[in-house]
């Protein structure tokens, strides 16, 4: 395993934790029942503690990618720098849904959150899913829409498309 495959293994992690957590929230904030609450809390949480990881292994990735013919390197810089932000708002997205979801265990084991701590959740959710969906979306032109892949360097052997057959073959009949 190299760090291209790991990244591309726990990249995930953050983006639908995020998705989903924010989903849940917002079924929380409409039906102001407990156990969404609990739910969305918890998820946004750990959307918060995996970020980290994928964008360290996101770095090891674009090092290792670095000379790779097909990778546009700065295509690779946008999604670094979208990844920054994302690394500096789901983390204290995460931190302060772990507060929140902590309050509610402890001191309201009955009941929500205060109107505040549950605006800023929602406000740090919203931020925080923006920035990772549009993370995500720029890590997946990396390869997806890299230009050069339309025209491979002289030598390089193309994969059949889709029907199976190479580029310029005619099937018989």
């Amino acid at each position: 395993m190299d760090w291209p495959y790991i990244h591309t293994l726990i990249n995930h992690f953050p983006i639908i934790l995020t998705v989903v957590g924010c989903a849940a929230l917002l079924l929380a904030l409409i039906s102001r029942q407990r156990g969404h609450w609990l739910y969305a809390l918890a998820t946004l949480t750990l959307a918060g503690l995996s970020i980290y990881p994928a964008d360290f292994t996101g770095d090891q990735a674009s090092h290792a990618l670095r000379n790779t013919w097909y990778v546009v390197n700065d295509m690779v810089r946008e999604h670094d720098g979208s990844a920054t932000w994302a690394l500096i708002t789901v983390l204290p997205m995460g931190a302060v849904a772990a507060y929140a979801w902590w309050r509610m265990l402890k001191r309201e084991p009955t009941g929500l959150p205060p109107v505040g701590l549950r605006t800023l959740v929602a406000f740090l959710a919203a931020l925080g899913l923006a920035v990772v969906v549009r993370t995500a979306y720029l890590g997946g032109l990396i390869i997806h829409e890299s230009p050069r892949l339309k025209t491979p360097p002289p030598g390089m052997v193309v994969p059949p498309d889709s029907t199976g057959i190479s580029p310029g073959t005619r099937r018989r009949s």
